[in-house]
């Protein structure tokens, strides 16, 4: 038998403890909780709530948590979810705040963050390789590659914030497949 609250509790207990170094480093595990462990969602749902979610301002994870728990039980889901996320996070930091002089020159804690950036680096690789697979298959080679490039100008060499990119990106997207299907509608007639 499913306890929904449950599992949004222990997912987003784990995830907000888990995600060392922020929003980026928090999705890969919020999308194995969702898409791999509890199947609340599937990989393209979770691309389209990413997505979205990116566009929207405020810290991502947090978002991401507050969707979930909405989705599988409404507002108060979201409540749960949302307060499973950050409150483990706000607790850790109010303990370590107090013994941060301390903390801050430790050689031990500096091999620690040292030692998982590596970890989170790779995390975020490989999800990157996934939604650009997607992109590919979804899209096809010529127009997922110009993508790239044109997400890559706009974000590196431009600095337009990812938002506006985000938001450009979703609003050709809104019209692609429709475009597509019109494509193929004129070339059968």
């Amino acid at each position: 038998m499913k306890h929904p609250y449950r599992e949004l509790i222990i997912a987003m207990v784990r995830t907000g403890i888990l995600g060392f170094g922020g929003g980026p480093s928090v999705i890969p595990l919020i999308r194995h909780e969702a898409v791999k462990k509890f199947k609340w969602i599937n990989d393209d749902e979770f691309g389209e709530i990413l997505a979205i979610a990116n566009a929207l301002p405020g810290p991502i994870a947090t978002k991401m948590s507050a969707y979930l728990g909405h989705k599988i039980k409404g507002i108060p889901g979201a409540i749960v979810a949302t307060a499973a996320h950050i409150l483990p996070t706000c607790t850790a930091m109010a303990v370590l705040f107090a013994a941060v002089n301390v903390l801050s020159h430790s050689k031990v804690v500096n091999g620690m963050i040292g030692a998982v950036t590596p970890v989170i680096a790779v995390m975020l690789g490989q999800m990157a390789y996934e939604f650009g697979q997607k992109a590919l298959k979804g899209f096809g080679i010529v127009i997922g590659v110009l993508f790239f490039i044109l997400a890559f100008l706009g974000l590196q060499v431009f600095s337009i914030h990812s938002g506006i990119v985000v938001t450009m990106f979703l609003a050709y997207g809104a019209f692609h497949f429709k475009l597509k299907r019109k494509g193929k509608g004129v070339s059968a007639s």
